[in-house]
């Protein structure tokens, strides 16, 4: 098999009642765990932020969560404290299957965040997933997590971008949806030749 699923995200603080809670964000747990029979690879992506992380708006006075700054890489959303490592937000959903073949942690670096399951958000340090796909001799990817606008959305044109067949399955998918960051997410997939399945 040269298929992998890729699930991404799907994390007690990006449910309902998490620091960051996506609205709808457990309604992917069943579906994602169905998907799973299908793929002989499957991989988990976790977000591991350290705490007082450079994305967290506590890190920079006198910012509220969902304003921006200048980063060295661009500009960065600022979100509430989340995922912080070892703690129960950073916990993958108690229902969902995590018996996959790869946890990636991403977002680990406290001076730069990371959306994508490839690359921090500079866009050229790599996570280590392209080469571990690549050694499975995987060439096709079905996404599907967390946020569809945000990780889901920058995991899927990272892998457009490496040459991957990509997939996003919208039915197992829920996005934040920031100022027309869903439809914009879309749009930018599309255009890549992404399949989006709804």
């Amino acid at each position: 098999m040269t298929q992998a699923l890729i699930v991404v995200d799907v994390q007690n603080d990006f449910c309902p009642g998490g620091a960051l809670a996506v609205p709808g964000g457990d309604e992917v747990v069943a579906p994602i765990n169905a998907m799973m029979v299908q793929f002989d690879t499957v991989i988990l992506t976790q977000d591991w932020h350290p705490a007082g992380h450079s994305s967290f708006a506590s890190s920079h006075p006198g910012k509220a969560p969902f304003e921006t700054v200048e980063m060295a890489y661009g500009t960065q959303v600022l979100w509430p404290d989340h995922c912080v490592q070892g703690s129960d937000g950073a916990a993958f959903h108690e229902e969902l299957r995590t018996d996959g073949d790869l946890i990636l942690r991403k977002g680990f670096r406290v001076g730069i965040d990371s959306y994508s399951g490839f690359f921090e958000n500079d866009q050229t340090t790599p996570t280590g997933l392209e080469g571990y796909l690549r050694s499975r001799g995987i060439t096709g990817l079905t996404l599907a997590g967390l946020a569809t606008d945000f990780c889901v959305a920058f995991t899927a044109l990272d892998a457009a971008r490496l040459g991957f067949a990509v997939t996003v399955d919208l039915t197992a998918c829920r996005a934040i949806d920031l100022d027309g960051s869903l439809q914009a997410a879309l749009t930018q997939m599309k255009e890549a030749g992404i399949v989006l399945q709804s």
